[in-house]
């Protein structure tokens, strides 16, 4: 259970979702993998509003109770001018409980062999002839080196283990959210509706969310565009939705955070080294979601990079796959949300409550029909709606 090993042929660095399903994936196909996290607890803190697709959860999980705190329904968008539009899905998604699904996820790569090690951070990568041969940990104070045939990075947007084998991770501030959230309590919501606030002044570049979990609790939180934070922050803009919306709520945690809603990083792969997850700005570009993406990601990273091993080549050619398999999956998807991401940043407040407005008269509309609506007026980015809707309609 404490092992002081230090060799093996995987360490993964960050046990969120991307790097527990990398080693998950990686020891179901025979190798010796070792996953580090440098919490005290896997699942702490919880940096996300916490929903989740039902069909990424299908796809990998059989759900349950214990790490669900509400089912998804609906979602509802409002205007800048207030007026609302409701969309409905029977089975739409989750919110989750994010600490025990992270655990869930934990222990499932625990049980196909990998062995994990909380309170353990990574120093530094141990190198051989310029290729990552290990990981330098420290772990309640002693430190000590981790050798390995391949490394994962998955350790969060400001992967600091990508950067140490040389991979470019910077990102331009319109690519980034700067985010705030509280898990309040004595809060009035819609179980079953996800809600999200969209306008310039309620949060410039990004928008304002509530995810309900139970009857009287909920994460109520925010993106602001990393443009539009240095006058102003995150932080600040939510407080005046709290008072607004929650005057007699009560908060019971606080969370700031950076999210990438980017394209996934020009490169994913080195020699010896892989990056998954937010570390790989792997999210999509429009909701921020990120949890789906990093399962994704770290199932075919785990099995690319057990499968580089076995061949005895972990060459950053070798490794290549991982990047290919990633675009035909979800990556070339995620291209044509960014620039969606993109057109979306451009938009008026004007425009959001015409639109609004127009779709009201319009019986049972689609977000189909809101994307292509708020759009019209920019031609150029209508195929890459709906092919990204079509997208949406091939995975179901």
């Amino acid at each position: 259970m404490f092992s002081t090993k230090e060799s093996f042929d995987v360490v993964v660095v960050g046990g969120g979702p991307g790097g527990a399903m990398t080693a998950w994936a990686a020891a179901e196909n025979g190798m010796d993998v070792l996953m580090i996290e440098k919490d005290r607890e896997i699942g702490v803190p919880v940096r996300c509003a916490e929903g989740i697709g039902a069909d990424a959860v299908h796809r990998y999980l059989d759900p349950d109770p214990h790490w669900i705190s509400a089912k998804i329904e609906g979602v509802r968008l409002y205007a800048p001018s207030g007026d609302s539009l409701e969309f409905t899905e029977e089975g739409l998604g989750y919110v989750l409980e994010r600490r025990v699904f992270d655990r869930e996820l934990a222990n499932r790569a625990g049980k196909a062999g990998a062995e994990i090690r909380v309170s353990t951070c990574a120093t530094g990568l141990e190198f051989d002839s310029d290729r990552p041969c290990g990981v330098k940990v420290l772990t309640r104070g002693c430190e000590s080196i981790v050798r390995c045939k391949v490394v994962i990075a998955a350790d969060g947007v400001e992967s600091r283990v990508a950067r140490w084998a040389g991979i470019k991770t910077l990102i331009a501030l319109r690519d980034l959210e700067v985010t705030t959230q509280y898990l309040l309590d004595n809060v009035k919501t819609d179980k079953g509706y996800c809600e999200f606030f969209l306008g310039n002044e309620v949060a410039p570049g990004g928008y304002a969310w509530i995810f309900p979990k139970t009857e009287d609790t909920a994460n109520v939180g925010i993106g602001v565009s990393g443009r539009y934070t240095r006058r102003r922050s995150s932080t600040d803009y939510l407080h005046t939705i709290i008072e607004q919306r929650f005057p007699n709520s009560t908060p019971l945690a606080m969370v700031v955070g950076s999210v990438p809603v980017a394209a996934t990083l020009e490169e994913v792969v080195g020699d010896g080294i892989m990056v998954v997850g937010d570390a790989a700005h792997q999210v999509n570009p429009v909701s921020g979601g990120g949890i789906a993406t990093a399962m994704t990601a770290g199932e075919i990273a785990g099995r690319v990079c057990a499968e580089a091993i076995k061949d005895g080549d972990v060459s950053k050619k070798r490794l290549q796959r991982y990047r290919k398999e990633w675009d035909d999956v979800y990556g070339n998807h995620q291209r044509r949300v960014y620039r969606v991401k993109e057109a979306i940043q451009k938009l008026k407040d004007e425009t959001l409550n015409a639109t609004a407005a127009k779709l009201q008269e319009k019986e049972s509309p689609t977000l189909r029909d809101m994307f292509m609506t708020v759009l019209r007026h920019q031609p150029g980015i209508l195929l890459d709606v709906v092919r990204m809707f079509a997208f949406l309609g091939k995975k179901d």
